[in-house]
């Protein structure tokens, strides 16, 4: 029997979800969380990629399978996704169309079980929405700072990316045959070993800095 906070779930059938951002990233916080509750290991489903949309395969399988008054357990919000209106459409289609309940562990109030009134379903739409909203705002701060770090890294003189190569030895005396119309741009990228678009580029840059 498995109870969290709320109903037995004796005769449902239940199921966990995990995600995780990366191929990279452990999942272990996550199945550690829904093994201690005794969700059977054939019903734990995990996706190894971003949030930003549900075209995910065992999220995919999760729909398929799942039946009215199964009960769905997640770890928290954001491993369901993390683009709010994302997130508060698949809850409609979950709780509304599929008829299940849904179990957030890390968010008591956020179990569909308890509350069935319309005291207790307003309650928890609410709750939803506000961590939703959460989740996305936290990912866009996440962005800005990550860009604002970059520009000020940049503006201290970091570089980022693989450095330039050098120059091939004989670019000087090509560059200077191409400017002359000795050559055009595509034997001189060609004397260089150099695509034409990339011979291009350094020529302008060398011109700029002399």
């Amino acid at each position: 029997m498995i109870q969290k906070g709320g109903e037995s779930t004796i005769g449902k059938t239940v199921y966990g979800y995990i995600r995780v951002s990366t191929r990279e990233q452990n999942e272990d916080r996550q199945l550690i969380a829904l093994r201690e509750i005794g969700i059977p290991e054939p019903n734990i489903l995990t996706d190894k990629q971003s949030g930003k949309d549900f075209n995910r395969p065992q999220y995919r399988k999760l729909l398929r399978k799942i039946r009215k008054d199964d009960v769905l357990y997640i770890k928290s919000i954001d491993r369901l996704g993390r683009n709010y209106e994302e997130i508060l459409e698949q809850w409609r289609i979950l709780t509304k169309e599929k008829g299940i309940d849904i179990v957030v562990l890390d968010m008591p109030l956020l179990d569909t079980r308890r509350g069935k009134d319309l005291m207790g379903t307003f309650l928890s739409d609410i709750v939803l929405q506000v961590l939703s909203f959460v989740a996305e705002n936290e990912r866009a701060n996440i962005r800005q700072r990550q860009a604002e770090g970059i520009a000020a890294a940049k503006a201290k003189g970091v570089r980022f990316g693989r450095p330039p190569l050098p120059l091939p030895e004989n670019f000087y005396d090509v560059h200077e045959a191409w400017r002359a119309r000795k050559l055009t741009l595509k034997q001189a990228a060609q004397a260089c070993n150099l695509p034409a678009g990339t011979f291009y580029g350094k020529a302008v840059k060398y011109e700029n800095t002399v």
